[in-house]
C-alpha cells in the first residue's frame, strides 16, 4: 500500500501539507485549516509541487531565506488505499490508515490547483473535529537539532 503523510508547517501561516505517494513522488496539497474527520467540513486543498518520497520522513526547520521557511513536523502518517479516480480525473477517493486520519476521504478538483479535501461518512467519521497543532517548545528545540533538506543537497 502507498504511503501518505500530513506535515504541520509553520511558515508564514500555519497550514498542513497533505501528501499522497503516487507515481514515485509525493503529490502534495496545502490545506490551510488542516484535514478534518467531520464530513460536514470542506477543506480547501491547494495543489503544490510534488516532493520526493524521502521528504515524507522530514521533520526540521527550513531556514530563513528558503521557500517555506519555518518548522515542519509530521502531524500524521500511514498507508492508504486508492479506491477510485486520480489526478487527471479531478477526483481521488481513498481510504486512510493513519493514527489520526482514518477511513474514506475524497479530493475533488474545483479549479486548476484548488481542490476540496472531504471526509466521507463512515464508521470513523466524527460530528465535529478540531485540528490540534503539535508544535510545542520542547518539539521546537528538538527540530532545531535536525538538518533541513535544502542544506543536505
Amino acid at each position: 500500500m502507498p504511503r501518505f503523510v500530513v506535515h504541520e508547517h509553520h511558515s508564514r501561516r500555519l497550514h498542513y501539507d497533505f501528501r499522497l505517494e503516487m507515481d514515485g513522488v509525493l503529490r502534495s496539497w496545502a490545506v490551510p485549516k488542516g484535514p478534518s474527520m467531520a464530513p460536514k467540513d470542506r477543506r480547501l486543498a491547494v495543489m503544490v509541487e510534488d516532493h520526493p518520497l524521502e521528504y515524507g520522513a522530514f521533520e526540521g526547520i527550513i531556514p530563513e531565506g528558503h521557500y517555506g521557511a519555518g518548522p515542519v513536523l509530521i502531524w500524521d502518517s500511514g498507508r492508504y488505499e486508492l479506491l477510485a479516480g486520480g489526478i487527471d480525473a479531478g477526483r481521488i477517493e481513498f481510504f486512510l490508515h493513519g493514527e489520526k486520519l482514518k477511513g474514506r476521504f475524497v479530493l475533488m478538483r474545483m479549479k486548476e490547483k484548488d481542490w476540496l479535501l472531504i471526509k466521507k461518512k463512515d464508521e470513523y467519521a466524527l460530528p465535529t473535529y478540531t485540528v490540534e497543532p503539535e508544535l510545542s517548545e520542547a518539539r521546537l528545540r528538538a527540530l532545531k537539532e535536525k538538518v533541513p533538506p535544502c542544506e543536505t543537497s
